[in-house]
């Protein structure tokens, strides 16, 4: 066990499938805070057209 550990550390830092792994991670978390942020600006907008056209039936 202890000769192949040398071995295992070598092909354990050549490795870069994990690396991609995060890489890909960071970027599907980038696209969901820009759909976050997206979703809720356009929430906002549409409470706000909702707000005024209850307070246009309120009016009449």
């Amino acid at each position: 066990m202890l000769r192949r550990t040398p071995a295992f550390l070598r092909h354990f830092r050549r490795d870069t499938r994990g690396a991609t792994a995060i890489e890909y991670g960071l970027i599907v978390a980038a696209i969901a805070a820009a759909v976050i942020g997206l979703v809720n600006s356009i929430g906002l907008s549409v409470l706000s057209f909702y707000e005024s056209v209850q307070a246009g039936f309120d009016a009449l």
